[in-house]
């Protein structure tokens, strides 16, 4: 059971930046950005290639170029073709799946790095840790590094715009901002984030299927809620930090569940779903039965004034 928890936090870690992007696009810019399902297995294809290369840092960097790359494609249909943003997030997925099985060797749909270095093999190297250890050290330090620049970009100027145009874009437009331009780098900068994530769980697992991206929209959904729901208090740094604790949270829940047999492995994606819809409809219940009490209060005090 402890080797159970100990890989869904590093797990969790992994994924922690795929849900800081998703994050910055569904909280931040207010957009649910699909694109994340093709651009976590860019990063994943980018990874692996580049890693059989004998460049296991290097394909982290390059994999943030390839998912900001992807996207800037799905900023493109929406601030310069008019696409829906959900649509246009569809169109850049679907064709990604291509793209991602051309980096592949030209079609191959999976890709082990079994044998090559990667970031986790080189820290265990450089530190002597055990396994375990050095996959959660390497993945904190990882996750530490992005979200704090992520952290410093959201506080200059360009970060600020890309906060208020999620808050009310026509008044953004009113001050002279572009709004397309700050659409585009926050859907840049998400996606490279997410991408980051595919790269490093293509090194972490050993290797890359031109699949693994599907559902994971759903579970960066799930990640975000309980991130938020488990750091109550709301600031944009906490958002960010509760993207990785709620992504480790999220794998825990899941490892624990599945040890204890709550549900079989197939039922991951329904719990994820249920997950999110329960806690969606949290908000609106609570507004209701507030306002329900307030009607109900109101009506007393006017009868009591009868």
């Amino acid at each position: 059971m402890t080797n159970q928890l100990l890989g869904a936090v590093e797990l969790g870690l992994v994924y922690g930046l795929m849900v800081l992007g998703v994050f910055i696009t569904f909280r931040i810019l207010k957009i649910p950005d699909l694109t994340v399902d093709g651009s976590i297995t860019l990063g994943m294809a980018v990874s692996a290639m580049i890693t059989n290369a004998g460049h296991p840092i290097l394909a982290i960097f390059i994999a943030l170029a390839a998912g900001a790359l992807a996207g800037s494609c799905t900023a493109f249909f929406q601030t310069k073709v008019k696409i829906p943003s959900i649509l246009a997030g569809i169109m850049t997925m679907s064709a990604l799946y291509s793209i991602n099985l051309l980096i592949m060797n030209n079609g191959t749909p999976n890709i082990s790095i079994l044998g090559a270095d990667t970031v986790f093999s080189l820290f265990q190297d450089l530190t002597g840790l055990s396994k375990h250890a050095s996959m959660i050290i390497a993945g904190l330090i990882i996750c530490g590094i992005v979200v704090a620049l992520v952290e410093f970009f959201f506080t200059t100027h360009t970060g600020l715009c890309i906060c208020a145009t999620g808050d009310n874009e026509a008044m953004v437009r009113a001050t002279s901002v572009s709004t397309t331009k700050m659409k585009w780098i926050a859907l840049a900068l998400a996606n490279g984030c997410v991408a980051i994530s595919g790269a490093v769980y293509t090194q972490y697992m050993g290797y890359a299927d031109v699949t693994a991206g599907s559902g994971t929209i759903v579970i960066g959904f799930a990640s975000v809620i309980i991130g938020e729901t488990l750091c109550v208090k709301r600031s944009l740094p906490v958002g960010f930090v509760s993207a990785i604790v709620g992504s480790v949270a999220y794998r825990l829940i899941i490892a624990v569940a599945i040890k204890t047999n709550l549900f079989p492995t197939y039922f991951l994606k329904l719990i994820s779903v249920l997950i999110i819809a329960v806690a969606l409809a949290v908000g609106p219940v609570k507004a209701a039965m507030t306002e329900r009490r307030n009607k109900i209060r109101r009506e007393r005090e006017n009868a009591a004034n009868s």
